[in-house]
């Protein structure tokens, strides 16, 4: 009995120390820590939304949009504060850069060109990648967008490989041959209304299959199936707070689903590298083939250590480019589409363009370069409606930005649409769509304050997708005006929304015209 008792005393005691350690830590981090930072920020003039108990400013920012996006909006290029209205709302109330609360994670809201410029180049390395977590990492993993370091480095060398200049006109062939399918489908709808956005859903994806995977699109429909599942659970959760230990105990549906889709996805990528595999070994391919699958592959298999990447790794490259590789290239697509079906005069300047220079033949590489009035387009379409929102970094190392000196791991966010929409970068007129700003270049177009147009980013880490990205919309775009004209449909419903990028929410309605 006596032995009993001191067992029992004793695991009471260590109960109670666990008890009190994990109390110690949640008060550190979320009291004594978040004070510490908001009293260095607030001692240098940096101040924001004041933090509630225990979300931070999370649910705050998650009403903020839900109200603001909830319905659809008169045709208006203005749409800043309804995507990003807690940017636009708290840099009118505490300055171009403020401080709010993700939980008890500080993040610094960055809106001042010249700091956004100092903290993408990282030239000291201060600024790396931010940390994922949670959903985003299921969805994201280990690929070249997350990556850091020698991670980074193998997987960007491969991509220049794979994306470079030369390579890119091996596609172009690829590319008119996916968009001719899009086009006979139109053409047999006999001018009934269509929705592009939809169509070039389904093109982007076609043309990602054939050029990095050397499939079709039907070959891996349902690894898009599945991204697009996990894609949405992420979004769903980006603005709500899970504490440390809670996961562990009781899990989420959401948490459970996307468990079972990353296991799903991650089980059909390596059957997809397995038929690569067998391909090699049967001798029907040289070196597992010369697309980015096979690039990866290769690389999974190197003898040197040093230059191998995992399995792993090798899943969430594939798995990110099933992601997020198409999907920048269907909104800039969708929301150009919609800028010409309104500005039918820059319609009719970019169909005597695309006469001009290819005649009725498909587009090549070389008039692909000299297209300058697709070019301002496409800039003022990237320019209004921004793919990616928003570019993520972490303060490493206590560091200097600008005037101002940054404790380590803060998380820092940079709002492109906030620069693409800064009136003191790009005049009075803004919110109008006016290609002809980018006649004379970005430098011009911006008044020499080129940090202020940052589609693709800034820096090393400059996304190595933006020429497949923009040679692909320029191919689709000179291939459709050479067929058709179009004009917006009456049902069309302007409802730009943030889901992962930025997307019209039902779609782009417009009516074709054969040519």
């Amino acid at each position: 009995m006596v032995s009993s008792n001191i067992f029992m005393l004793f695991l009471s005691s260590i109960l109670c120390i666990y008890f009190l350690q994990n109390l110690f830590r949640f008060f550190h981090k979320v009291w004594w820590t978040r004070i510490r930072l908001q009293a260095a920020m607030s001692s240098q003039g940096i101040s924001g939304p004041p933090y509630k108990f225990p979300h931070g400013n999370a649910k705050e920012i998650s009403n903020m949009r839900s109200q603001s996006m909830e319905k659809s909006m008169d045709i208006s290029h203005d749409i800043f504060p309804r995507i990003q209205p807690h940017i636009y709302s708290w840099t009118k109330t505490y300055g171009m850069n403020f401080l709010s609360w993700h939980g008890s994670q500080g993040q610094f809201f960055v809106t001042e060109p010249e700091l956004v410029k100092e903290i993408l180049m990282n030239r000291d390395g201060a600024f790396p990648k931010m940390d994922m977590e949670g959903y985003a990492k299921k969805l994201l993993g280990e690929a070249l967008i997350t990556n850091e370091g020698e991670k980074w480095a193998k997987i960007r060398k491969l991509a220049n490989h794979t994306f470079h200049a030369e390579s890119l006109k091996g596609m172009v062939a690829e590319m008119s041959s996916s968009v001719d399918g899009m086009l006979e489908r139109w053409r047999k709808g006999g001018g009934k209304e269509i929705d592009v956005f939809k169509e070039f859903g389904l093109l982007t994806t076609e043309v990602i299959s054939r050029t990095a995977f050397g499939s079709s699109y039907m070959e891996g429909k349902h690894i898009f199936e599945m991204v697009a599942k996990l894609t949405a659970i992420t979004v769903k959760n980006v603005y709500k707070v899970r504490f440390p230990g809670i996961s562990m105990l009781v899990k989420s549906n959401d948490e459970v689903e996307a468990e079972k889709l990353e296991k799903s996805i991650k089980a059909c990528i390596l059957e997809l590298v397995k038929k690569r595999e067998n391909l090699r070994s049967n001798g029907e391919c040289v070196n597992f083939g010369n697309d980015y699958l096979g690039q990866l592959v290769k690389i999974s298999h190197e003898s040197d250590v040093k230059k191998r990447i995992t399995t792993e790794q090798m899943i969430d490259e594939i798995k990110a480019i099933y992601g997020a590789g198409h999907l920048t290239t269907t909104s800039l697509l969708a929301w150009c589409v919609l800028m010409l079906a309104i500005n039918t005069d820059w319609q009719d300047k970019a169909r005597e363009e695309v006469n001009e220079i290819f005649g009725t033949r498909k587009p090549n590489s070389d008039g692909i370069a000299r297209m300058k009035t697709m070019n301002m387009i496409i800039n003022e379409c990237l320019r209004l409606y921004p793919p990616v929102l928003t570019v993520t970094r972490k303060v490493a190392k206590k560091t200097k930005l600008g005037n101002l000196k940054l404790p380590k791991k803060m998380n820092i966010f940079i709002s492109i649409m906030a620069l693409h929409h800064n009136p003191y970068i790009w005049g009075k007129d803004v919110h109008l769509f006016k290609p002809e700003r980018f006649a004379e270049g970005v430098a011009k177009a911006t008044n020499n304050n080129t940090n202020g147009f940052l589609p693709f980013g800034l820096g090393p880490r400059t996304c190595v997708g933006l020429n497949f990205t923009t040679n692909e919309a320029k191919i689709a775009l000179s291939m459709i005006l050479q067929k058709f004209k179009f004009v917006l449909s009456p049902n069309y419903a302007h409802h730009p929304a943030d889901i992962f990028i930025l997307t019209p929410k039902h779609g782009v309605q417009v009516i074709l015209k054969a040519m």
